[in-house]
């Protein structure tokens, strides 16, 4: 019976997030203050009173999600796992959880990241959708035949697939795909279309921020989106970070190789509990 740490992504923000546990455990307290010389703005008071607009801005959210998330696994007292993942974002997570690099070196790799993320988005307008109730050959073979850049991005249970691109491909594909039997095809309110070629130019600065850091072998096991394999190579690490930029979640993949291995209590750490859910549903099939 193994027990796997998932840390959440993007969309989990909530105000009040890391409260708790910053009023409860003065080590995640120094932890989470540490934070302010790193980017160069104290981000507490968005995380703990921010409003939803505040929290929902790139260059915010993913760091608020990673100190939270980071925070809770190495100061709330929770048993060391026997493996882990996270879900885009929370894959930083999963890592610094799990002692390649440091809490402070992880954040200024996501904070590179959301930099260059956002960035994307202001170049090139996008958007994402969610799909609910096709499989995935169906969403994949209608984000092929649509005209402009639209591809899944989040694998995220099965029945359950994110697209994302241009907003005028991603308009095109939701139509088509409830034409084609979907439940839902409703767009998401996001700043950009991650997890896709539009997420190109963010990799060249991030390889250099990811240069910049030593890299260790995990302490236990984390698989990444991108292989839905149990990497240990902090080499092989760093590669699946700049490919999952432009590359699918692909989530189902990585909680069926999880269980494969013998995973059987999954703990979500950090704010929300939307993979949970998500988990449920894979372990179960339905």
């Amino acid at each position: 019976m193994y027990k796997s740490f998932v840390f959440p992504g993007q969309g989990s923000q909530f105000s009040g997030m890391g409260k708790d546990l910053y009023e409860r455990s003065q080590q995640a307290a120094r932890l989470m203050e540490s934070a302010a010389g790193i980017l160069g703005f104290d981000i507490l008071p968005i995380m703990f009173e921010g409003t939803e607009e505040a929290l929902r801005s790139t260059r915010v959210t993913q760091p608020a999600i990673y100190i939270h998330s980071v925070a809770q696994a190495l100061c709330g007292e929770l048993e060391r796992p026997d493996m882990a993942a996270g879900h885009s974002l929370g894959e930083f997570s999963a890592l610094a959880a799990a002692g390649v690099f440091c809490f402070e070196e992880g954040l200024r790799l996501v904070q590179a990241r959301a930099e260059e993320m956002q960035k994307c988005c202001e170049k090139t307008p996008g958007t994402m959708a969610a799909v609910i109730g096709l499989a995935a050959e169906t969403v994949e073979r209608i984000c092929a035949e649509t005209e402009g850049v639209v591809v899944p991005a989040n694998y995220n249970c099965p029945g359950q697939i994110v697209i994302s691109g241009e907003k005028a491909a991603v308009e095109r594909a939701i139509p088509a795909m409830k034409a084609a039997g979907a439940r839902r095809a409703l767009p998401l309110n996001v700043g950009g279309a991650f997890h896709s070629p539009l997420m190109e130019s963010a990799r060249e600065a991030l390889a250099v921020a990811i240069d910049a850091i030593p890299f260790h072998a995990p302490a236990f096991p984390v698989y990444q989106n991108v292989s839905a394999k149990a990497e240990r190579d902090p080499e092989r690490i760093k590669a699946n970070l700049l490919l999952q930029l432009t590359s699918p979640v692909r989530w189902t993949a990585c909680v069926e190789a999880m269980a494969a291995d013998g995973a059987v209590d999954f703990v979500e750490v950090g704010p929300g509990e939307v993979l949970g859910g998500l988990i449920r549903r894979i372990i179960n099939k339905s």
